[in-house]
């Protein structure tokens, strides 16, 4: 008997749009002979599955739905949601409430790497290369000066909790600053401004499961626009994405056992991916993604191409992990 698998998406942020086309994505690599996916929006007050045409609402008590007087019951939630409150750890929250097996990282893990300032400055201390930064949190007095005299020009001035580029603003000069600032707090309640590291910007996809552990190829990232923004990620022909990466046999080695170990030292469950910039031969860390981008030409499915794997096969470990995992508590 096949197993029901909810694709959960959507969210409370500006990602939605991306999140929602991950789904899409999801819905394709998994097996339809062994499972049944259904996409579940959840948005606001709102949560809604689409099944046979229809659109129906989730049973929030059990995470389950009624069609044609049948109450299906979901085997796994494959969370897809980047952003609030699939990324941050209240809804893994949720799951673990009602016993519902889920893909990704824990509540605990999904909250610190969603924080970005917190998870670079927890990583730091375990070694890691990261650049110099510092938090301003809403209704904080924000001096521009201070900034640049800590920081230094050019900066990247971000949403602290969020991604996809959103808000994010690469600063030349102090005037741009408090704007930038404001930019940001529209996206998040708190704003992270990091120093600029110039280098090579490479990205790294992994997933253990209880019987094997998947480091994925690296792949490069060349952008002709300013930084790798939104545009960049999404619009065709905007940047180009290089699988696997035009680095060392020895670079790639230590950025695959980075990903390793940092997925080991978080307790990462799931696929994951992580972002770094190589400067001068120095690896930085630059985020850990635990909902990574799903859509057919995001960088896992690339990764997972090149390595030469069923993308069927993977979704089918994770999946089957969290199940396992789940019967284990």
């Amino acid at each position: 008997m096949k197993k029901n698998i909810a694709i959960v998406a959507g969210g409370d942020s500006s990602e939605i749009v991306v999140s929602l086309k991950s789904a899409q994505g999801i819905s394709s690599f998994i097996d339809p002979k062994t499972y049944d996916n259904y996409i579940v929006r959840v948005e606001d007050a709102r949560w809604t599955v689409e099944a046979g045409g229809e659109v129906l609402d989730i049973d929030r008590n059990d995470f389950s739905f009624t069609q044609n007087g049948k109450t299906i019951n979901f085997d796994c939630a494959y969370i897809t949601i980047h952003g609030t409150p699939g990324e941050n750890g209240l809804l893994q929250g949720y799951f673990e409430l009602i016993k519902m097996p889920y893909s990704t990282c824990n509540v605990l893990v999904s909250a610190l790497t969603f924080n970005k300032f917190a998870c670079n400055t927890y990583l730091k201390g375990f070694g890691l290369n990261v650049a110099e930064s510092l938090v301003i949190r809403k209704g904080m007095k924000q001096d521009a000066d201070a900034i640049v005299q800590c920081i230094g020009l050019p900066c990247f001035v971000k949403p602290n909790a969020g991604g996809s580029s959103f808000g994010v603003t690469k600063v030349k000069e102090k005037a741009q600053i408090l704007p930038a600032v404001d930019k940001a707090l529209e996206e998040s309640d708190e704003v992270i401004i990091e120093a600029l590291i110039n280098g090579t910007e490479v990205t790294n996809g992994i997933y253990k499961t209880k019987n094997k552990a998947v480091v994925l190829p690296v792949t490069e990232v060349v952008t002709d626009n300013d930084f790798f923004d939104y545009e960049a990620k999404y619009v065709k022909g905007k940047a180009n994405e290089i699988t696997p990466a035009r680095i060392s046999d020895d670079l790639t080695t230590r950025i695959k056992t980075l990903t390793s170990a940092i997925y080991d030292i978080l307790g990462c469950n799931g696929i994951v991916r992580i972002d770094y910039i190589i400067q001068d031969g120095d690896i930085f860390l630059l985020e850990v993604n635990t909902t990574p981008g799903m859509t057919v030409t995001s960088f896992i499915p690339q990764q997972i191409e090149a390595e030469g794997l069923l993308i069927a096969d993977v979704f089918e470990d994770v999946i089957e992990d969290a199940i396992e995992r789940m019967k284990n508590k």
